[in-house]
């Protein structure tokens, strides 16, 4: 099969195309001949070094990069029943990676099926990022009288964050960087798209509120926007924070103020969605929005084999949307 190696940490040039071995499923695993393969800014931190995972060590190389995958289950391990050959399947691997390449391997009980409405990369999506949408949302209860901000609103997660506000009677303000993605936002839903370059996008908002305050600001930017957003609020409103990627993500931090920002990152998500298994349950909780089209996730799309191309573009801010390789 092919798939993108990567052989030493560093920048994304370091991705290469290479032909290499099959893999072969397990006991309890199935192989999938992917047809979309997530990318996340996290790959990009993890390419460069970055620990990752339960051993909070950088992962051994060589190695294949990307967790999330969606295809067809083409090959069964030992114990895995045979109805779910042919499947169109859709799995995030957790912390082990092999994503980006034509054939992946991972256990039967990550896998859920397609719901028929969506194409594979519209899948990976939801099941890595739509995911993450659902464990934010948990936090902010939303209505007709919220006032919503959202950064990094033409993102593949700041897209469904202002979807879902949209849905229930929120007025949502969605902010991106330069006029073609706020083009992008405001076509989306969003009730008024800024530029957050424009040195003047804070007094826009309160000139289109009109004397109305924030209730919510969802935050994966940080940095002077998430300073600029958070003086949006009112009294009582909330900064939910997930993330600093304006920061950098292996630098920096989340911009907190006392009594106002929760941290909502990972185990707090978890601890929230509850029950026997809170990953899954978040993941099909994103799969029922999209499959019902509350939720329609925007997708860009490289070429397996532009890996490199795909992490250039989504580290310079020059994507919409979830990034996806398809082999």
């Amino acid at each position: 099969m092919h798939a993108i190696r990567l052989h030493a940490f560093g920048p994304a040039e370091n991705l290469s195309y290479e032909r290499v071995e099959d893999p072969l499923p397990g006991p309890g695993q199935v192989r999938i001949a992917v047809r979309a393969a997530g990318v996340h800014l996290l790959d990009a931190a993890l390419r460069e070094g970055m620990a990752g995972g339960p051993a909070a060590e950088p992962t051994p190389l060589p190695t294949i990069p990307g967790r999330e995958v969606a295809g067809v289950v083409e090959s069964l391990g030992e114990g895995v029943a045979e109805v779910w050959r042919g499947k169109q399947v859709v799995a995030h691997l957790g912390f082990v990676p092999g994503g980006y390449a034509e054939l992946a391997v991972t256990e039967v009980e990550r896998l859920h099926e397609i719901p028929a409405n969506l194409d594979f990369a519209e899948a990976v999506a939801m099941i890595g990022t739509g995911r993450t949408a659902m464990g934010i949302l948990q936090f902010a209860d939303l209505g007709p009288d919220s006032v919503v901000v959202v950064p990094a609103a033409a993102g593949g997660l700041g897209t469904l964050l202002v979807q879902y506000a949209k849905n229930t009677g929120a007025t949502v303000v969605g902010l991106a960087g330069g006029p073609e993605k706020t083009a992008r936002v405001q076509a989306g839903g969003a009730d008024l798209a800024v530029d957050y370059k424009d040195p003047a996008w804070p007094a826009k908002v309160r000139a289109h509120l009109g004397g109305r305050t924030a209730t919510v600001v969802f935050d994966g930017v940080g940095g002077d926007v998430a300073r600029e957003a958070v003086a949006l609020l009112g009294p009582g409103g909330k900064h939910i924070v997930f993330g600093w990627s304006g920061e950098g993500i292996q630098g920096g931090g989340p911009y907190l103020v006392d009594g106002v920002s929760e941290e909502v990152l990972g185990p707090v998500m978890l601890g929230k969605a509850g029950g026997p298994d809170p990953v899954r349950t978040l993941e099909l909780r994103a799969l029922t929005e999209a499959a019902s089209g509350r939720l329609t996730p925007a997708v860009q799309r490289f070429p397996l084999s532009e890996a490199a191309a795909a992490h250039r573009a989504l580290e310079t801010r020059g994507t919409t949307g979830k990034v996806v390789l398809e082999p």
